[in-house]
């Protein structure tokens, strides 16, 4: 039976407890004032993946292929800058041997429609660019903040602490969707699924 479905209590406070036993997570913010990075973030499929990890008892690293940081800097759209931040987190992080992916959220409007085939609204933060990522579980970021540990989840966290999958349909496609949980459940078998085409209130059936 997984540890975290039907959690009560303060959710906020579960998965920072749950996030500080990660040696991933904690790697990535022991260090972050070497980040340098500005409106950071640690966000999306590591946080997820390592919840469900602990959730059904496997390895902290187990099906965990990278570490998405997220920024925003609109006073610099540069593809170059972008990279060279990149590279050099990538050799900060080096000895974690995981693929650490460093994104500027000001640029994604710039190559997302050659990308994706449709055009992207710029975002106005971090913040903003999180909301549409592509479920409900994985729609979140944490850096740190005043001693502890900040999340911004916009569409809470019931559906990451509940091991649920729901898309977020503010941007995604459905192919987009099915792929990533046609992956998920390779790997985490006991996730339950809400279906695209249920509804999005209450209520939605699982698989």
């Amino acid at each position: 039976m997984p540890k975290i479905a039907g959690i009560a209590g303060d959710q906020a406070a579960e998965l920072r407890a749950l996030l500080s036993r990660s040696p991933i997570v904690s790697a990535v913010i022991d260090r972050w004032s070497d980040l340098r990075l500005p409106d950071c973030w640690l966000a999306a499929g590591c946080l997820a993946q390592t919840v469900w990890n602990e959730a059904f008892g496997l390895p902290a690293r187990h099906g965990i292929s990278d570490i998405d940081l997220v920024y925003f800097d609109g006073d610099d759209l540069s593809q170059e800058t972008e990279a060279t931040h990149a590279a050099r987190i990538r050799t900060q992080f080096a000895d974690l041997g995981l693929w650490v992916d460093v994104k500027n959220e000001a640029r994604v409007h710039l190559w997302y429609a050659e990308k994706f085939g449709s055009a992207q609204v710029p975002y106005v933060s971090t913040e903003d660019a999180i909301t549409t990522f592509p479920t409900t579980a994985t729609a979140i970021g944490v850096q740190p903040r005043h001693g502890s540990l900040h999340v911004f989840s916009p569409y809470g966290l019931s559906d990451l602490l509940g091991l649920t999958v729901r898309p977020n349909k503010k941007q995604i496609t459905r192919s987009i969707y099915d792929a990533k949980v046609k992956n998920w459940l390779a790997l985490w078998p006991g996730l339950r699924v809400v279906p695209w085409d249920a509804e999005s209130a209450g209520g939605e059936s699982v698989q």
